[in-house]
């Protein structure tokens, strides 16, 4: 739905977004894309959190001497930067393929593009894998990482809003005297940082999704900059707007399983080498 709203035509606000893919597509019109993230997502979310974690502990080492430390805000702050300049490089041909396959909702006869075989209803691409390879085969690394700049000004500020008010939240929440936030309070905390994340990663994130939709059929945009004016000419500033709704909504859940497995992997790995080295 994010994508097909933010880089779609003709699909007005969220529930016509709905009704519109189930309609045309069915059921499975909602899961298009989806193997490629779901194949990669235990490696990217571990890297991600690893480097912030190892960041933050890196920082408190050499301000304080101190790795396990509790980091101040600026500590938090720099290791979200650095979080989020991983994450692109990771992340930007996941998305990439996820959106072209989401978006080829059109045959190559519909859309106009002398293609072999040229056959009524043949996608562009097959399946992740054969998306990857063709992007890369016509457009070489740069066609892999195309959106890349929407993407770092899309996460750089939006891993800050993320773990920024998680901490915030989780101290504020937690009660006083206790060493740990509990499942609650770490679901909570993790829940409100991701809605407001990706609330306010919306439009960066706009021109994210329709960059790397650009070229499923046509190419119509230059770069980030292009885009970004094109969009705002043709459509005015509710355009960077689209999707909002949906990116906050699955931003909540989504965030707070997210911080809770991660809390809780991080209390039983300390509890092992506690048990191991006592």
């Amino acid at each position: 739905l994010q994508t097909r709203l933010q880089a779609g035509q003709g699909y007005g606000n969220t529930l016509n977004c709905v009704l519109t893919v189930y309609r045309n597509e069915s059921v499975a019109g909602f899961f298009k894309g989806m193997s490629f993230p779901l194949a990669s997502i235990a490696v990217y979310s571990s890297v991600v959190f690893g480097v912030f974690s190892n960041t933050q502990r890196l920082l408190s080492q050499l301000r304080h001497g101190d790795p396990s430390r509790t980091p101040v805000l600026a500590d938090v702050a720099l290791a979200s930067v650095v979080a989020g300049f991983v994450s692109v490089g990771i992340g930007t041909p996941v998305d990439l393929v996820k959106i072209r396959l989401q978006m080829q909702t059109q045959p190559y006869v519909k859309a106009n593009v002398k293609l072999k075989p040229a056959v009524p209803g043949f996608p562009v691409y097959r399946g992740p894998i054969h998306c990857f390879r063709t992007v890369l085969q016509k457009e070489g690394i740069a066609g892999v990482y195309r959106g890349v700049g929407a993407m770092l000004l899309r996460d750089v500020p939006g891993y800050c809003l993320y773990f920024i008010p998680y901490t915030f939240f989780c101290g504020w929440i937690t009660p006083d005297g206790c060493i740990s936030p509990n499942p609650s309070s770490i679901w909570l905390a993790g829940g409100v940082a991701g809605a407001i994340s990706w609330g306010t990663a919306t439009p960066m994130d706009v021109v994210k999704s329709r960059l790397q939709a650009d070229g499923v059929y046509l190419n119509k945009y230059k770069g980030t900059l292009d885009c970004i004016l094109q969009s705002y000419q043709n459509e005015g500033l509710k355009v960077f707007f689209r999707g909002i709704t949906v990116n906050a909504v699955r931003g909540f859940p989504m965030s707070s399983a997210m911080f809770l497995g991660y809390e809780l992997s991080l209390k039983a790995m300390k509890r092992d080498q506690t048990e191991t080295n006592p």
